[in-house]
């Protein structure tokens, strides 16, 4: 069954994230593909996230097709112009990737090329409608195409970022610009959550597309705490910090809190399932997926 199909049904979701070398070996990818065969629904692949370079999401995205895995393509509107955004789609749908999540983009002045220029010619609902106008058969510039696309628009949502009311508002453009799932940013915050995921609700935003819950499962309190001070937009409840402090295996308690946190947003009305980032430690993802009791698909 196909991510496509799996929205449209009343079924779970389970989607995973690779990160990409800083190089052009793809047998890295290929390698941590195995981690996620048969056991997710879909993988992401980013784009230069962080604005630091990496092997490149259409590459990336054609070898995990190559490897039997479903990709979502990332794509942000940081590098590249209205012309080479819909290029790259086309190229992306020429090559049979039908999944994309949009993405306004890192600023570049985070990563490793302080001294790049951003290009931002779209923003996120603005590139999202460009899609959903390249699967009417329409160019932006109006011409129809011979061909037209069929991608399942994806978009990220940040539930934890202020002010409260605009990060609603924003997921609401979003919706109503063709976005058929979400993937929220990485809880730390369940009550915050809880909180937004009823507004949603309350909107009916949950009818109208599929919201995933972002889970991250990570090895050490100091990556909370990284995040906690450095990553804009990031709610860290202390009580997970803590946790991590005083876990004599902190591995194994981080996998303790990231199967807790999926058997919470299971119960949730309006969250549809789970976008697992295991950052660096894709080994993981075959056991949290077996203890948090989630079907496999082998």
């Amino acid at each position: 069954m196909t991510l496509k199909e799996k929205i449209e049904s009343n079924q779970f979701i389970v989607c995973g994230e690779i990160g990409q070398p800083q190089s052009c070996d793809g047998d890295v990818i290929r390698n941590k593909s195995k981690h996620f065969k048969n056991y997710v629904d879909a993988v992401n692949i980013t784009d230069n996230p962080s604005a630091v370079v990496k092997l490149s999401s259409m590459a990336s995205a054609k070898i995990l097709l190559e490897e039997g895995v479903e990709p979502i393509m990332q794509m942000t509107c940081r590098d590249r112009n209205r012309l080479a955004i819909q290029s790259d789609l086309l190229g992306a749908a020429a090559l049979g990737i039908k999944n994309l999540l949009c993405l306004t983009g890192d600023y570049q002045k985070f990563g490793d090329h302080p001294e790049a220029r951003g290009v931002f010619d779209l923003d996120s609902i603005q590139l999202i409608a460009t899609v959903a106008n390249l699967n009417q058969g329409f160019l932006l510039s109006g011409m129809e195409m011979k061909k037209k696309t069929d991608f399942l628009i994806g978009a990220a949502a940040n539930p934890f970022a202020k002010p409260f009311e605009m990060r609603l508002i924003r997921l609401y453009k979003k919706i109503g610009a063709g976005a058929k799932f979400i993937q929220t940013q990485p809880v730390f915050d369940m009550e915050l959550f809880v909180k937004w995921t009823e507004k949603a609700v309350e909107m009916g935003l949950h009818e109208k597309c599929a919201i995933l819950s972002g889970i991250m499962p990570v090895k050490s309190a100091k990556v909370l705490e990284y995040m906690k001070e450095e990553v804009p937009g990031v709610k860290i409840n202390e009580e997970y910090i803590n946790r991590m402090k005083q876990a004599k295996d902190p591995k194994e308690e981080g996998v303790r809190i990231a199967v807790e946190q999926i058997q919470t947003i299971k119960k949730l009305k309006g969250i549809r399932g789970i976008h697992l980032m295991p950052v660096m430690w894709e080994s993981i993802t075959p056991v949290i997926i077996q203890e948090a009791g989630l079907k496999t698909f082998s």
